[in-house]
């Protein structure tokens, strides 16, 4: 039996509105039309001309979602859907759920790196370098405490950890992550809240490294990234799958 295509899940929209509409609509349409992922989506002209927005509108929302990993373009050939889209069936909004489960893909990368990182920075910093990760978990944790803009001194932090593993390109891949994943201004992953539970946590990951215990190191780090997956999780209503 003929797949009906994708375009016939689309209907106008009401007003021309930018943004969570459109995206809401393209969601709605990849999961009821059964869109798999390697599947290629109509034309940015067909999607516009169905939804009633103009060709730019649809660019804006496809390169949002090429910035959460959720599809593909190939140059003259067209874009394809790189990962499950599903629709939220709770009271989560369905880009707040597809910005979740992006971080969690994107947490799976940086979790394999981060424990390499960590294991090699235990083993190779000096004392100067073991001192200076302590020092910068104090100031970190003392601004979070007083709820002072804290994203600066984590950086710093971290980066201290990075440049003691000997390996330089660890803390530039690691930054290109967190950088890779674009965020709207009205997401929950993008508030000073967002992960503070796992900040008691960077305590015994520098007195790990400062003890020189690589497998303590590990475990700390791990407990750390395990903290913000769950709080991504609890944000989107549940285990994505």
């Amino acid at each position: 039996m003929k797949r009906e295509s994708p375009l016939s899940y689309l209907e106008p929209l009401e007003t021309r509105t930018r943004g969570v509409a459109i995206l809401d609509a393209l969601a709605d349409m990849v999961e009821r039309a059964g869109v798999q992922i390697g599947d290629r989506l109509p034309p940015e002209v067909a999607l516009a001309q169905q939804l009633g927005v103009g060709r730019s509108t649809i660019r804006e929302a496809l390169n949002r979602w090429q910035g959460l990993g959720i599809i593909r373009r190939r140059r003259g050939d067209g874009t394809y859907l790189s990962a499950r889209v599903r629709t939220s069936k709770s009271m989560v909004p369905t880009m707040v759920r597809l910005e979740g489960e992006a971080l969690l893909r994107l947490m799976e990368v940086r979790r394999a790196l981060e424990n390499d990182v960590v294991r090699r920075a235990t083993i190779h910093a000096s004392a100067k370098q073991r001192a200076e990760i302590l020092r910068l978990c104090d100031v970190l944790l003392i601004e979070v405490d007083a709820r002072r803009p804290w994203h600066k001194v984590d950086a710093e932090f971290h980066r201290a950890i990075y440049d003691a593993s000997g390996n330089p390109m660890f803390g530039e891949i690691l930054f290109r992550l967190d950088q890779a994943l674009e965020r709207s201004s009205e997401s929950p992953f993008g508030s000073e809240e967002f992960g503070l539970d796992s900040f008691p946590l960077h305590r015994p990951l520098a007195a790990m490294i400062a003890s020189a215990d690589p497998d303590g190191a590990v475990a700390a780090v791990n407990k750390m990234l395990d903290s913000v997956e769950h709080e991504i999780r609890t944000l989107i209503g549940g285990d994505p799958g």
